[in-house]
């Protein structure tokens, strides 16, 4: 298993190859998402976090994932028009995965292994689980759904911070 984020590779939503290793001494926020959840509204806070710290080098990038009833059953130019009509998204978008099972991205393989969830498990629970890596790449902590992301400013600002 890769130690490091900066080895994996996935497809955007606009069909184009992205190499992790674009994220390094970053701190980096990574959430699947979805579009028809309870938590969608959350993609609100994740881009003002963006506004408000990616110039300081905070990088988010949201995975949509549809394994989680199926609430994000839209092709990636759906996906794409829902979250900027809705939610004028402007941080990074990635190609729609699957978190869990044989077939989970390996991005999401790894990230599970390096921050197993509550009582060790490995899975995904739901949509809008995040996960918060440092600027060398270590795993810092996984945050589950219903924490809002503006609970984990303090956390990036602290990370941000950390030169």
């Amino acid at each position: 298993m890769a130690d490091s984020i900066y080895t994996f590779k996935a497809q955007d939503i606009h069909g184009k190859e992205f190499d992790f290793e674009e994220l390094r001494g970053k701190v980096v926020l990574i959430v699947n998402t979805a579009s028809k959840c309870g938590f969608t509204g959350q993609y609100r806070e994740l881009e003002e976090l963006h506004k408000k710290y990616h110039a300081d080098g905070l990088e988010i990038i949201g995975f949509p994932c549809n394994q989680f009833g199926h609430q994000e059953p839209g092709s990636e130019q759906e996906i794409l028009e829902f979250c900027n009509l809705n939610y004028d998204v402007s941080f990074k978008l990635m190609s729609k995965i699957e978190v869990n099972g044989n077939t989970a991205h390996p991005l999401y393989k790894h990230l599970k292994q390096k921050a197993p969830g509550i009582l060790g498990s490995k899975g995904i629970k739901w949509n809008f689980t995040k996960f918060l890596i440092n600027r060398d790449s270590t795993i810092i902590t996984r945050y589950p759904p219903q924490l809002k992301p503006s609970e984990l400013e303090i956390g990036i600002q602290s990370l941000l911070n950390m030169k």
